[in-house]
């Protein structure tokens, strides 16, 4: 697998929600540097202003089981602008609030628009970004990392005029964003399927998916201990704790897209993860025992964004590929169980606090980071299983490095992979193996079935990679889709069966053909298996 996507050749629809998920996301890490400043001047508790994330968080953890009901009956961009809507509101509202159970409140307000946004615009980026799935993730991350360093610092620097500040930053970036949403990203149809409220937990009955979400409730646990906390002791000014949290930030950034992709290269999923989680727990620990220090504090606070960084990125590519379960459906149901971790910590650590002294959060802070390793080491096979999954996208797309095999679920598939092996290995190219399941279309497919066409070919032939392509909203959509990955993996053939009259035979349905013909930039090959003599190379045409 690599994923040295050029993340700069987007449509603008990305763009405009990637903007979007960057201002999102500096809501997480906006009330950091202001956060002493609320305490002193509203007469707060440490413990109580620690609400903001809890309430913030809980809240988005909550609401994230509704997504899918949402997006599934009124369509991704509808929610989209619908969550930037709420956050510009409460945002606002939080500003103008003059006590800090009102700021709580409407932190919480804050949160379902946050959960209605976040799960759908990773669900967007994923359909809509070039660069395949794990350029997708890359981008989605990049944006992660701006966000959450960029947002202490716009936080700092407003903070120091005003704790109010900040909070209106945010309404004035998100109005911007949700203008960019409505103008840049193109309606989207409403799925046929409904998604019931109940299906994100019921996705955590995946042994795979569920064992990563607990995981990253430990994970968060810590994340949002140190977050939430560390500013207290640290007794730095607003700006000053700004400069801190975008350092780390910065180093979030740095190591989601750059170091993240190839650690996970190197050492597979498990190991980058449970290296990287003990790293994050050494970490913790120095805070724990240097809690008194400001300089040690500082130092490793910002240390700590490398190990967040590559945890982020790596998680989020596995949580999305170690299961068959749609997207959207597994983005919820792992934001779920993961922000409540993240809700939690920072009251937990002010009452801990409160009872104890201020080394007691930080030092559990790396207890529970040793937990989730253990957790984690239950899902060996299921994230061996994942890295086969995830799509293998060339460093720099090189036109004729790439033979793509697009299958259905008929008998043809077979012999359209054994096809494309085999012109493969005449001019020594890559065969990618793609099939598009049918979303909103007559029949949805099932995830699960479309997940199965595809490890089929890749368990049967040695070397072949695979995906799945969402987005059919139609059947013309099918061959489009085709089309368009190809061409971003600088594909010189596809090769596809001739029309079957059983199983999800889209792809030769006269509309998907149509589309894969007018969209194409490669050759294609139909394979007919009722031939006895298998299709032979054509010098270097193919």
């Amino acid at each position: 697998m690599t994923s040295d996507t050029n993340l700069f050749r987007q449509p603008k629809a990305v763009f405009a929600v990637a903007f979007a998920c960057v201002v999102s996301f500096m809501g997480i890490g906006l009330v950091d540097p202001i956060l002493p400043a609320i305490s002193q001047d509203l007469n707060a508790t440490p413990s109580q202003v620690t609400l903001l994330f809890t309430s913030y968080l809980v809240i988005t953890a909550i609401a994230m089981l509704i997504t899918g009901w949402v997006s599934s009956r009124i369509g991704a961009k509808k929610t989209l602008i619908t969550g930037l809507a709420i956050i510009v509101v409460f945002s606002a509202l939080a500003g103008a609030s003059d006590s800090i159970g009102g700021i709580v409140g409407f932190r919480a307000g804050w949160g379902v628009g946050n959960a209605l946004f976040i799960a759908t615009s990773l669900a967007v980026i994923v359909a809509s970004a070039t660069g395949g799935f794990v350029g997708a993730i890359i981008l989605y991350e990049t944006a992660l990392g701006l966000g959450i360093a960029v947002g202490p610092l716009v936080g700092g620097l407003l903070g120091e005029v005003s704790w109010r500040g900040p909070f209106f930053g945010v309404a004035v970036l998100m109005a911007i964003a949700l203008l960019a949403t409505i103008v840049l990203l193109d309606p989207t149809p409403k799925p046929e399927r409904r998604t019931s409220l109940v299906e994100p937990l019921k996705a955590l009955r995946h042994r795979g998916l569920l064992i990563l979400s607990l995981t990253a409730l430990c994970y968060n646990w810590t994340f949002f201990t140190m977050l939430g906390y560390a500013p207290f002791p640290m007794k730095l000014g607003a700006i000053q704790l700004g400069f801190v949290f975008f350092g780390w930030g910065l180093l979030v950034a740095i190591f989601s897209v750059f170091a993240a992709p190839r650690l996970q290269r190197r050492f597979g999923i498990a190991r980058t993860l449970s290296i990287n989680l003990a790293l994050f727990a050494v970490v913790m620990l120095g805070i724990a025992i240097w809690t008194d220090s400001t300089t040690a504090l500082v130092v490793l606070v910002i240390v700590a964004g490398v190990f967040i960084g590559i945890n982020n990125t790596v998680t989020t590519q596995a949580v999305m590929s170690v299961s068959p379960i749609e997207r959207p459906i597994a983005s919820a149901a792992y934001g779920f169980v993961r922000f409540i971790g993240g809700g939690l910590a920072p009251f937990v650590a002010g009452k801990l606090v409160e009872a104890t002294n201020v080394h007691v959060p930080f030092y559990i802070g790396a207890a529970v980071l040793v937990l989730g390793i253990g957790i984690l080491s239950l899902a060996r096979k299921e994230l061996a299983q994942a890295e086969q999954v995830q799509e293998a996208a060339p460093a720099a797309p090189v036109q004729g490095n790439v033979i793509v095999a697009a299958i259905n679920d008929s008998p043809t598939a077979d012999a359209v992979v054994d096809a494309a092996v085999n012109l493969a290995k005449v001019h020594n190219r890559t065969v990618h193996v793609v099939h598009v399941q049918e979303q909103a279309v007559t029949v949805s497919e099932d995830p699960h079935a479309a997940e199965a066409v595809v490890q089929r070919q890749i368990s049967r032939v040695k070397g072949v990679t695979g995906e799945v392509l969402h987005g059919a909203s139609r059947h013309g959509d099918i061959g489009r889709l085709v089309a368009e990955y190809a061409d971003q993996h600088g594909a010189r053939a596809i090769v596809v069966g001739v029309p079957t009259h059983g199983g999800l035979s889209a792809l030769v349905e006269a509309s998907a053909s149509q589309e894969l013909w007018q969209h194409a930039k490669a050759h294609i090959l139909i394979v007919n298996p009722a031939l006895k003599q298998a299709p032979q190379p054509v010098g270097s045409h193919a």
